[in-house]
């Protein structure tokens, strides 16, 4: 739809405006939520879809073609961590104090990140996230 690679699970900047685009311009919505990303996209906490273990339970949120929040369902057994984990290569034990809690038992929960500064900066339609950043850090200035 966007003209990315159909070997490229993963969207660019350039894909997320043309979605916000076409969202916009087909529903009137600045908002649009982007599901089913492949597994190998997604950290290892996240939890696959029921069914068919390739893809995630986990959305993106584009505000005006930008990605404003990742999220999505996690893992909640201390077998299906330890399993993730070991697909990915990594030993469990670099993981003991994280995993701590699933040992006592976890209900199933989802969570989420929001990039709050990208969010003002598209609200005001700041040019630049620096104007909208308290401290903003790059390549040249790390403190504030």
């Amino acid at each position: 739809m966007v003209g990315a690679p159909a070997d490229e699970p993963d969207l660019a900047p350039e894909h997320e405006r043309a979605l916000g685009a076409w969202a916009l311009a087909e529903h009137g919505s600045e908002l649009l939520a982007v599901e089913g990303y492949p597994m190998t996209k997604r950290p290892f906490y996240t939890h696959p879809q029921p069914g068919d273990g390739r893809w995630s339970n986990s959305f993106d949120l584009l505000f005006r073609g930008l990605e404003l929040v990742t999220g999505g369902q996690r893992l909640h057994r201390l077998s299906d961590y330890e399993a993730a984990i070991r697909a990915r290569g990594e030993d469990p034990a670099a993981y003991d104090a994280y995993l701590q809690a699933f040992r006592h038992g976890m209900p199933p929960h989802g969570g989420f990140a929001i990039g709050l500064e990208r969010w003002v900066g598209r609200l005001v339609e700041a040019t630049n996230i620096r104007e909208v950043t308290l401290f903003p850090r790059d390549l040249h200035r790390l403190t504030p």
